[in-house]
Order: structure tokens, then C-alpha cells, then sequence
């Protein structure tokens, strides 16, 4: 990618700062557990994947401050980000966009959301900024007990939407897009499928037992977009802290307490 050759060709500082963009929903945004009755999110903006990424980065290339914009919100969808997009992107002239949506664009219409992810690539595309396309998690697949009870119905709806194949649907179709469009996807969602197929309860990975992966997933979507962006694995050890997936249905959450008002319910 142009990005790995920017940092390989070692112009710094005369390149000016690498930067890297992430657009997306509250999985971007870094929400993690649902608090105050399904009205806000716990966030962690050390546990989110995009800053596990830029440690990863700085590891490698040790002599280079990568800057990274936040552009998640959430209760986001694709085209949010699209009415968005110049205002948190483009303006601030990233070398590399990275976009993930899917997780609440899921409640609407596959068309709504293809076209909208087709208007993200292609602006970014005119307006000169590489961009890579992360497809999101796994929608839970019951309802598990953690959940809070002013959410159980919700939960009923995403488990019903990734057991009944729709899910499945958005992100094949999504990754069309992303392929018409000449755009490098990191398939997380696939590897999600792969654990499932395997017998893992994926649900058990989600920290609000809905649709915001664990701590340890972030750390598995940093990892696999080092792997896209540099073609090898990082070197980076795991955060200590980070439960081994057969932890994750027995520990207790830890909650980081919300500095504004209000936030979304939805991803």
C-alpha cells in the first residue's frame, strides 16, 4: 500500500506527519459496554482498535509520530459518514482513510447502504486519499445475559438479522462495492464467520452483548489491518490485561465512565 511506502521510504520529516483517518460508527468511535439503562457507552480510547494499530506502527517505525483522526460516532451509519466526509476527512488530508461501517446500517436497506459506502470511496478516491475498507464484527447471535434489560428487544432484532442471513448479505455486498471501487478490504467479519464455524460463541466477545466487540477483538482488528497495510504480522505483544477468549463469559466488565451527557443507544 502507498501508506507502507510513505513510511518505508523514510523522508520523514520532510513528508510531514503520517496520518491516518477512521471513519465509522461507535466500534470506531470506542464504545464498549451500554451504561445507564442502554443510554450511554462505556468509552476506552487506549483499548480501541486504531490506537492498538498506531502502537503497532510506531513499534516498526520508531522514528515516525503517526497522527491518528477519530472520526467514529456513534449510532452512525455509511451515510452519515458520507455527509460527514469532508468536514472529518478529506478537509484534514489523511494518507490513509480507513472505513468501517455496517453494524447499525444493518436496520435499513442493503441498497441505502452500498450506495452510500460507493459515495465514501469514490470522494475519497477523487480527492487523492488511499483508502482501506474494514467489514465490522458479528452481530450477536442470542441474547445474552448481560444484556440490559432495556435492550433485550433490540438484541432479539440484531440476533434475528445475523441468524437469518441478513448480515451475511451486507457485508458480501459491501465488499462488491469495495472491490468495484478498487478499495483493499481487511475482512474482519470473515474471520468472525470462521470462529463461529469453529464453535466459538461469538457472542461471548461482544462487550455489550450486542454489536461492540471486547477489548481483545479491537485487539484482533488492529493486528489484522497491520497485516493488510504491511503484509506481515506485527511483533506487538498482546496487552497484558487482554482476557484469553475462554475469560471473556466470566469476567466482569470494566467500565469507563462517560464524560458527556448523552449517547447513542445503536453502535
Amino acid at each position: 500500500m502507498n501508506f507502507k511506502q510513505l513510511l518505508d521510504s523514510k523522508e520523514y520529516p520532510f513528508s510531514g506527519t503520517p496520518v491516518i483517518a477512521f471513519l465509522g460508527d461507535s466500534v470506531t468511535h470506542g464504545a464498549f459496554e451500554c451504561v445507564d439503562g442502554g443510554c450511554g457507552c462505556a468509552f476506552d480510547f487506549a483499548a480501541v482498535y486504531h490506537n492498538r494499530l498506531r502502537l503497532m506502527i510506531s513499534q516498526k517505525y520508531d522514528w515516525v509520530p503517526i497522527s491518528i483522526i477519530n472520526a467514529g460516532v456513534a449510532g452512525d451509519t455509511a451515510a452519515g459518514g458520507l455527509e460527514r466526509l469532508e468536514r472529518d476527512v478529506i478537509s484534514r488530508r489523511p494518507d490513509l482513510c480507513v472505513v468501517c461501517y455496517g453494524l447499525n446500517d444493518v436496520n435499513g436497506e442493503i441498497e441505502a447502504y452500498t450506495s452510500a459506502l460507493r459515495g465514501i470511496f469514490t470522494r475519497l478516491r477523487e480527492a487523492g486519499i488511499e483508502t482501506l475498507f474494514l467489514t465490522p464484527n458479528m452481530l450477536n447471535t442470542r441474547v445474552d445475559e448481560s444484556v440490559l434489560p432495556e435492550l433485550t428487544v433490540y438484541a432479539e432484532v440484531t440476533a434475528g438479522m445475523q441468524n437469518g442471513g441478513k448480515m451475511d448479505a451486507f457485508m458480501e455486498a459491501a465488499k462488491g462495492v469495495a472491490f468495484e471501487c478498487g478499495v483493499a478490504v481487511a475482512d474482519a467479519y470473515a474471520l468472525w464467520k470462521q470462529m463461529a464455524q469453529s464453535g466459538m460463541d461469538t457472542t461471548a466477545l461482544l462487550a455489550n452483548g450486542i454489536n461492540h466487540p471486547c477489548r481483545e477483538m479491537h485487539g484482533m482488528f488492529a493486528e489484522l489491518l497491520y497485516e493488510t497495510i504491511f503484509g506481515v504480522e506485527s511483533t506487538m505483544p498482546e496487552p497484558e490485561d487482554a482476557p484469553a477468549p475462554a475469560e471473556v463469559q466470566e469476567s466482569e466488565p470494566e467500565l469507563v465512565p462517560l464524560d458527556f451527557e448523552e449517547t447513542e443507544e445503536e453502535a
